[in-house]
């Protein structure tokens, strides 16, 4: 694939990053893993691709996500948090990585129509320039509500309500790991002829060697080798610091993967890693620093492990397709004005987008995980379509 050149600037800005990567691997003895090399790449302030000035998001960025392809999602959404948040006294909602700002806007717009506010609207996000953005739209569009609305640097202690995460579990760092013949090795990023290049390591010790111990390559014949995918430990981290924090309430995940046993599948041997560059998405992470975003699927059987260790329960799991579609995304569309022809068919056009399996419907799962209260799966969002078998 042919990929856009950047033009001199963002040369400049994928250069500078490079000195970084430089710098980071002759500090570290030659070699980084991959995990730290997506750290920096992604999440450096002022330098890495989260946190640059370019926009992300929508079709000047270099991908879509659900909440900007369509304000049926924030509306559709709103019927389980409404659900969840009624459960709580004072509830709050806590999202992660809240992007332009869409999301927030769509989603309390609807919950003060369903007579369902939160105390608080929490927004967590790295990036300086995001936040910026987030502000702007919400003291634009939702002015009178905009009081609830905080920016938050940190975890809180505590926490009571819905914590709510949109592909954000897919864009933290991963370890890519090689099984071959019986080892097991790391892959990780060097300098060398001045440029980036890759290096396995063989893995001796750690929490790494023992979750990929534990994974469906190290033990069945039948997987091709080398062997080479990803492992999240940011993803494990991140889940047990959020039951640690919640006291009451529920956590909603939304985001594209598998189960284990169709992550670790024998035919997919080259891991699920992708970047986006420009709306074009391809497998080479070391492809202009900075300048692009690197994600990779998530492993919702070992999100379903820790959250049950940490002292969460697992009340459902489900497609997009079916969480929206059990939500009412048909009913906010049959309430729309078929004879308003502007309006009715790109929000057809947008459901389509959300729920077709050809799009987002089937790859894009959605978990909830609770504590210290029930969701009633009877109704909303995970009533049809439960894939709890499948973790």
């Amino acid at each position: 694939m042919t990929l856009p050149l950047p033009n001199s600037s963002e040369q400049k800005y994928s250069d500078i990053l490079k000195t970084i990567l430089r710098d980071r691997i002759s500090l570290s003895g030659g070699w980084i893993s991959f995990a730290d090399y997506m750290d920096i790449v992604l999440y450096t302030p002022e330098a890495g691709y989260y946190s640059g000035g370019a926009a992300k998001f929508g079709a000047a960025g270099d991908f879509v996500t659900s909440p900007e392809i369509s304000p049926l999602f924030g509306q559709t959404l709103a019927r389980q948090v409404a659900q969840v948040l009624r459960s709580v006294n004072h509830g709050s909602i806590l999202e992660f990585g809240a992007g332009s700002g869409k999301l927030a806007v769509d989603l309390l717009l609807a919950l003060e129509a369903l007579e369902s506010l939160p105390e608080y609207y929490n927004i967590l996000d790295l990036s300086a320039d995001l936040q910026q953005r987030q502000q702007a739209i919400i003291k634009q569009r939702i002015p009178h509500l905009a009081a609830r609305v905080q920016w938050l640097t940190a975890l809180p202690d505590q926490f009571k309500g819905l914590i709510f995460a949109n592909e954000v579990l897919d864009a933290m760092p991963v370890h890519l790991v090689v099984w071959k013949n019986g080892n097991i090795a790391e892959r990780g990023v060097i300098w060398k002829d001045y440029e980036l290049a890759w290096q396995d390591q063989p893995l001796t010790e750690g929490e790494l060697l023992n979750v990929a111990r534990q994974l469906p390559p190290s033990d069945q014949p039948s997987f091709p080798h080398p062997y080479i995918s990803e492992i999240s430990l940011a993803n494990r981290h991140f889940i047990h610091s959020l039951a640690s924090i919640l006291q009451q309430g529920a956590i909603l995940l939304v985001d594209y993967g598998f189960g284990q046993s169709e992550y670790y599948h024998p035919q997919r041997h080259q891991g699920t890693l992708m970047c986006h560059y420009r709306h074009h998405a391809h497998d080479d992470p070391l492809f202009l620093p900075g300048l692009q975003d690197i994600t990779s699927h998530v492993d919702f059987s070992a999100i379903s492990r820790i959250a049950l260790d940490s002292g969460l329960q697992l009340a459902g799991y489900t497609t997009q397709a079916h969480f929206l579609i059990n939500c009412g995304i048909t009913d906010l569309l049959a309430h729309t004005p078929a004879d308003q022809p502007g309006i009715y068919l790109p929000l057809v056009s947008q459901a389509q987008c959300l729920i077709s399996p050809a799009e987002m419907g089937e790859l894009f799962k959605v978990m909830i995980l609770n504590k210290a209260i029930n969701i009633d799966t009877t109704s909303c969002g995970f009533m049809r379509g439960d894939l709890r078998h499948l973790l």
